[in-house]
């Protein structure tokens, strides 16, 4: 169940990458699926990490500019 990345957001983005670590963990993800797993959850710690940045980036420009 992939979402188009322009739909997800942060928290879902989540929930679907502990999912898929809960998985691997309880060993339940045929190996014939485990790759196709580590991609999405690949591309689920990027989109993750780019938010996070755009956060940190907004409320640096929001810190700076009370500075001012």
């Amino acid at each position: 169940m992939k979402e188009d990345n322009n739909e997800l957001s942060y928290e879902k983005a989540l929930e679907e990458l502990l999912s898929i670590q809960s998985l691997i963990q309880d060993n339940e993800i045929p190996i014939d699926q485990l790759e196709g797993k580590v991609k999405r959850a690949n591309e689920l710690i990027k989109y993750c990490q780019q938010k996070l940045r755009g956060i940190e980036s907004k409320i640096d420009e929001l810190f700076n500019d009370s500075e001012k």
